[in-house]
């Protein structure tokens, strides 16, 4: 597989008006450099197929990578199906992230079963592999089944699959299974250095990748003032997940943040700077290629960079592929 796309840093598409914005943000995306573009698919946002068709057939080279779609909403057949289609549009540069997304939106919300979700991700790891590899598949498991299936045009290249997983037995999961690990946001390199750990037993060239808030300004105070309140959501978001845990975050302190988010108020004030130093890069630009290090020496193999809402986007591009992304190629090479 060709993983020389995480030799550069890669964005992620974010913020509102992402649909209307998506050909402009690739383009100026491949423009900058970075050697990949991911598109999150958050329920009820804009869908990852869409967005990433629209980049896709707007770009040439940047990879388009789905972090991460899961099996639940679309049955596996589908996701190989659709996958197969945006491969077709972007041969040789698409990455699948698969996960298992979360019992609210899945069984709360749109009443679909998730009582075994690592059951579910491995048989559809399994189905969806096959599939894309050219096989006619027939597989009858507890979760998802086949039968007799193919797909009319699997792609012509290999799509790498990762797995979007936290907790110990979902990692070593995707040590078994795929061919990498995608890192939810607030991704300390306490947790890339604990994902790295769990999944030793890969075979092959094993990657892990993240995403991390970055924000870069010629003013310190201002990158991180953008930064506070995204950081404050997800710490609400996460709340009690391992991933807080390994950045030194325990229940305790993410406490007051779960509050702030249950009541409709995002906490930024709260946010010091030793938890923004934590789980995100936010600064000069000379601050941001230090921090880099941290990640980088952690075990990361690329870091996707998501950028704040008070910060201007496309500016932002500009300058992680510019004051960035090359030093992120230097610590890979060496």
């Amino acid at each position: 597989m060709d993983w020389r796309w995480t030799d550069s840093l890669g964005v992620a598409l974010s913020g509102h008006g992402v649909p209307g914005r998506t050909v402009e943000w690739a383009r100026a995306a491949e423009r900058a450099g970075l050697g990949s573009l991911w598109v999150i698919e958050d329920y009820f946002q804009p869908g990852a197929y869409a967005l990433g068709a629209a980049a896709a057939a707007a770009t040439e080279r940047i990879t388009i990578g789905l972090g991460v779609v899961n099996p639940y909403t679309r049955h596996p057949a589908l996701v190989a199906m659709e996958t197969a289609a945006l491969a077709g549009i972007a041969p040789g540069r698409v990455v699948l992230g698969l996960g298992s997304s979360n019992r609210k939106w899945i069984e709360a919300q749109m009443a679909i079963p998730f009582k075994t979700p690592l059951r579910g991700l491995r048989e559809g790891t399994a189905i969806v592999r096959r599939l894309l590899d050219g096989q006619r598949v027939t597989y009858a498991g507890e979760v998802f089944s086949v039968h007799e299936t193919e797909l009319e045009t699997p792609p012509v290249a290999p799509v790498p699959i990762l797995l979007g997983v936290k907790g110990a037995r979902a990692l070593a999961l995707a040590a078994e299974v795929a061919d990498g690990v995608h890192c939810s946001i607030l991704a300390s390199p306490a947790h890339v250095r604990r994902v790295r750990a769990s999944t030793s037993s890969a075979r092959g060239d094993f990657k892990v990748i993240a995403y991390v808030p970055v924000a870069l300004s010629h003013h310190r105070d201002e990158a991180r003032a953008w930064m506070r309140p995204m950081v404050a959501r997800y710490l609400g978001a996460l709340h009690g997940q391992s991933i807080l845990d390994d950045a030194g975050l325990g229940t305790a302190r993410t406490q007051p943040f779960r509050d702030a988010l249950t009541a409709g108020r995002v906490a930024g004030e709260l946010v010091t700077d030793e938890i923004l130093d934590a789980v995100a890069i936010a600064g000069t630009a000379a601050e941001c290629r230090r921090a880099l290090v941290r990640w980088a020496q952690a075990g990361l193999d690329s870091l996707v960079a998501v950028v704040p809402e008070a910060a201007e986007y496309a500016g932002q591009i500009e300058r992680i592929g510019r004051d960035l992304s090359p030093a992120w190629k230097e610590l890979r090479c060496r």
